[in-house]
């Protein structure tokens, strides 16, 4: 066997690849050095200057060195709705984000809410991939004992729905059922992720007011109470029965006063913002109509700047994109008909790395925000060995991001099926030049994605890839 030197990279042995010239986003700070690749990992991290393996190279100047980042909160529409997004689209989106791990959500047609359903998703999904992905499962309020013996391989998480929309398969509404389920994932080791929203809530002020009649009453229809009693019923079952709990798409500064508090408490609680709860406000959406029509609605900007303190101050746990495409069509047809959701894996880490510059943080505590809250936070939430982190026998999954251009995204960048982005217009600042999965370059800001699609079905932490293949077959 190569002898390690003292820089920590193998003697006598050429690399795969070697990364240098870049600035490093490690667990242990940022630094500038080089990435060595054997074998579709991270070999070793040497400092600048240090002696390097002979092999090929790739220049990062000028460039920070990311882990690929991880979407733990998509959804690419496959089965039953790909007329919206495909693998293929969506997996390319990712790419074009700095995305090299999604985990994709369970509304489709039919939806993924039992082990047999979660296997033909992934066997659909065989080959067509270009990111590696896991599922979230869903959890079914007529059979919350599933997830009491749901098999890691699996999944080792559950989406719960309290409130209803155009793509919720089964919504909980009934207490004793929703206590069962936190009962059955406590005893399942199972995490559930939850669109944490009071249906009764909102049936209750539906009784006492019209449909929106335009996007300026659209917040107001959808307001902060259903998230606020949502969370709050949340935090006592949790304390009830310990589950581990992650509540999606935090759109007011209540649910993160409530989560924090939550989390301060011990409890094991944590959440996620998105990228437009921290990009658009609901003057957004009363200007500019179905393309920020969400679930939650966006906010006020008083609710924008308190979830950006949860993110700059580490009280959050995920970033989340909530890639959601829709058609054209769909999305113009009448507020209350027009179905809620965006595209956003693509322009997710970069509207946020723009957000986070444009408040005056230091490109280095940038760049770590990214690394903890799209690497390290949903890796280990998730269960995602080998993701999320630039350390030695990682993954070699790189995001490269020069973080000082400026460029306007336009419909012609976007990568989804959907063709349109809420975000056309913006001038972001910093841009993903070359994404890398296993130490192969699979895309490049100048030619797209290359190659074939290789992305695997992480079924397992114990599973090794071969057999992943298999499995997913």
């Amino acid at each position: 066997m190569d002898a390690l030197t003292p820089d920590g990279t193998r003697s006598g042995a050429d690399a795969d690849l070697v990364v240098e010239g870049g600035r490093l986003v490690t667990p242990d700070g940022v630094r500038d050095g080089a990435v060595v690749v054997r074998n579709g990992r991270v070999d070793a991290l040497p400092d600048a200057g240090a002696p390097l393996p002979a092999g090929p190279r790739l220049d990062a100047a000028g460039r920070y060195v990311l882990p690929g980042l991880i979407d733990s909160h998509v959804h690419f529409r496959t089965p039953g709705l790909e007329y919206k997004e495909t693998w293929e689209h969506g997996s390319a989106a990712a790419l074009a984000g700095g995305v090299t791990t999604v985990v994709d959500m369970p509304n489709t047609r039919p939806p993924s809410l039992d082990p047999r359903s979660v296997r033909a998703k992934a066997a659909l999904i065989a080959g067509r991939s270009r990111v590696d992905h896991r599922f979230h499962i869903g959890a079914d309020p007529d059979r919350p004992h599933l997830l009491a013996d749901l098999a890691p391989d699996i999944a080792t998480s559950a989406k719960i729905f309290m409130a209803g929309h155009h793509t919720a398969p089964v919504v909980f509404r009934d207490e004793e059922q929703l206590d069962a389920a936190f009962a059955a994932a406590a005893r399942g080791g199972v995490r559930l992720v939850l669109h944490a929203e009071d249906q009764h809530v909102f049936d209750l002020l539906d009784t006492r007011q019209p449909d929106p009649a335009s996007y300026r009453e659209y917040e107001a229809h959808r307001p902060r109470s259903g998230g606020i009693v949502a969370v709050a019923r949340v935090v006592q079952l949790v304390r009830t029965h310990g589950t581990r709990t992650h509540v999606l798409h935090v759109s007011s500064a209540e649910e993160a006063d409530l989560l924090t508090a939550a989390a301060g408490e011990g409890l094991p609680v944590t959440f996620e913002v998105t990228g437009h709860h921290l990009s658009f406000t609901d003057a957004d959406t009363a200007r500019r109509g179905p393309r920020t029509r969400l679930s939650p609605a966006i906010r006020s900007s008083r609710d924008q700047e308190r979830l950006w303190q949860a993110v700059l101050e580490g009280e959050a746990a995920t970033l989340g994109s909530d890639h959601a495409p829709h058609t054209v069509e769909e999305k113009n047809r009448p507020p209350a008909q027009a179905p809620p959701g965006l595209p956003g894996v693509q322009e997710l880490a970069t509207a946020v790395w723009t957000g986070m510059l444009s408040r005056g943080t230091p490109p280095d505590a940038a760049a770590a925000h990214l690394a903890r809250l799209m690497g390290e936070g949903p890796a280990r939430l998730f269960d995602l060995p080998g993701k999320g982190r630039l350390v030695p026998g990682a993954d070699a999954d790189l995001a490269l991001l020069d973080p000082d251009t400026r460029w306007q995204f336009s419909a012609a960048h976007v990568a989804s099926r959907c063709g349109w982005s809420a975000y056309e217009g913006w001038l972001f600042t910093g841009r993903f030049t070359t994404v890398l999965a296993s130490g192969r370059v699979v895309w490049d800001v100048r030619t797209g994605v290359s190659g074939h699609p290789a992305g695997r079905w992480l079924a397992s932490a114990a599973t090794a890839p071969d057999e992943q293949t298999e499995v997913a077959r």
